[in-house]
């Protein structure tokens, strides 16, 4: 259920779990960390789903046993977010619930129109894992942030883009080029510069 793909430097891991809209059990989550911890040989990083749907966070039988919960999205998200080379989500489709971890410690956010972003954790009654908000200020603005996590605003396309959480919208067929496009010229340069330009961009955040 969790694919990966190694090429030309660029490991593209796929959600394909689209009967269920990819939710993840928690043999998925350990599953994407131990890759994302492996990664850091990988140039570029990208992170999709099959179907129509990107992720609709933690499956819901797994959600009641505690996975809701569960360090592993923290662990998931700290790993991707340590990447040397540049990561970006790939979204097919919508991103709710846990799987927004992921997707904000990605460097970039490309998405599909009609894609939506929600985190409802204050209607579920829990909170999100510690390191979600910060990121998610960080691209929206500690107001936009709470809309999402305190109001459990539904983000569509537009708003996202326009927010800053997606950074560009493109066709579905286009969807994997247009990363893979992205990472072109990361993949090419020298690992070290391409590291040290990250970790400078992430110093001025």
């Amino acid at each position: 259920m969790i694919e990966l793909n190694k090429e030309g430097g660029i490991w593209t891991v796929t959600l394909n779990r689209p009967d269920k809209a990819n939710a993840l059990t928690e043999a998925m989550l350990t599953e994407l960390a131990e890759i994302a911890e492996a990664a850091q040989e990988a140039r570029a990083f990208i992170l999709t789903g099959a179907g129509k749907v990107f992720s609709a966070g933690a499956d819901l039988e797994a959600a009641r046993a505690g996975l809701a919960v569960s360090p592993v999205w923290e662990r998931l998200s700290t790993a991707i977010a340590a990447l040397p080379g540049l990561s970006i989500a790939a979204l097919n489709g919508t991103v709710a619930g846990g799987a927004m971890g992921m997707v904000l410690a990605c460097d970039l956010r490309i998405a599909v129109p009609g894609a939506k972003a929600f985190y409802p954790v204050m209607k579920l009654g829990f909170l999100p894992q510690p390191s979600d908000p910060p990121r998610l200020a960080a691209l929206v603005g500690p107001s936009h942030a709470k809309m999402i996590l305190m109001a459990g605003q539904k983000v569509d396309t537009q708003t996202a883009l326009n927010w800053g959480l997606f950074d560009r919208v493109v066709d579905p067929d286009a969807l994997l080029q247009t990363a893979s496009d992205l990472a072109t010229d990361t993949v090419a340069a020298d690992p070290a510069i391409a590291k040290g330009i990250k970790a400078l961009c992430q110093g001025a955040s």
